[in-house]
C-alpha cells in the first residue's frame, strides 16, 4: 500500500482546502493516496449541515463554510491537522471502517503515551475523560475521502469557548499538554501519521 506523506507545515486553511477539492476532483484511478500533515492559523470551519448559531460570539477569528459533515470546530497553531486523500474502494475500506480507523490511530497514539482515550457513540472524534482530544470530519467524493481529523497538542484552547464545539453547548477540549505529554505539534504529526498508515494497512490487508 502506497501512500504519500506530505509535510506542509503552517498554511493557510482557505488554500489547502480548495487544493484538496482540485486533488479528488483530478485524480485518477492511479493516483496514490496522500495524506498533508499541517498546521493552520487561526480559523473556524463550519460543516455543510452547520448551523451558524453554534458560532456564540465574534471573537475576530474567520469563519469558513465547507464541505465536511459534521458542525463547527477550531484550527489554530499548536493543533496538528491530517487530511486524508484517499481512494476508498481501492483500499476497499469502507467510510464507516476509515473513521474507526482514524479514531483508532489517535487511541493508539495516546495509549503509547500512558493516556487512555476512547470514541464516543454518535459523536465522532476522541475523548480523555469527557473532554474531547481529537475531531474528525470527511467529505467522500466518487468514492474518495478528503478533510480528515485534527490533534490538539500545545495549543490556546480559548477560542473553542467562542464556539459549541462540533455543535454540543458545554463539551470541553483538552490537548496532550494539559495531559503532561512532552510532543509538539510537530512530532505528533509524525506519530499520528505512522498510527493512521498502519491502521489503513490493517484494514487494506
Amino acid at each position: 500500500m502506497d501512500v504519500v506523506v506530505r509535510r506542509l507545515g503552517r498554511v493557510d486553511y482557505e488554500p489547502t482546502f480548495q487544493a484538496m477539492q482540485d486533488f479528488t476532483a483530478t485524480r485518477t484511478a492511479d493516483t496514490p493516496d496522500e495524506l498533508w500533515v499541517v498546521e493552520h492559523p487561526p480559523v473556524y470551519t463550519l460543516g455543510q449541515a452547520g448551523k451558524p448559531e453554534h458560532v456564540l460570539r465574534d471573537v475576530g477569528i474567520p469563519l469558513v463554510r465547507i464541505d465536511r459533515g459534521g458542525q463547527v470546530t477550531y484550527h489554530g497553531p499548536g493543533q496538528v491537522v491530517i487530511y486524508l486523500l484517499l481512494d476508498l474502494p481501492r483500499l476497499k475500506i469502507k467510510v464507516r471502517e476509515l473513521v474507526s480507523a482514524i479514531e483508532q490511530a489517535v487511541i493508539d497514539l495516546l495509549g503509547e503515551l500512558g493516556v487512555v482515550a476512547e470514541r464516543r457513540d454518535g459523536a465522532p472524534g476522541v475523548y480523555v475523560g469527557d473532554a474531547k482530544i481529537a475531531a474528525l470530519g470527511l467529505r467522500i467524493r466518487n468514492g474518495c475521502s478528503y478533510h480528515g481529523v485534527s490533534l490538539n497538542v500545545d495549543m490556546d484552547l480559548s477560542p473553542f469557548d467562542a464556539i459549541n464545539p462540533c455543535g454540543y453547548a458545554g463539551l470541553k477540549v483538552i490537548q496532550t499538554r494539559d495531559l503532561n505529554l512532552p510532543l509538539t505539534a510537530h512530532e505528533a504529526g509524525e506519530r499520528l501519521s505512522q498510527h493512521l498508515l498502519q491502521q489503513l494497512e490493517q484494514k487494506h490487508g
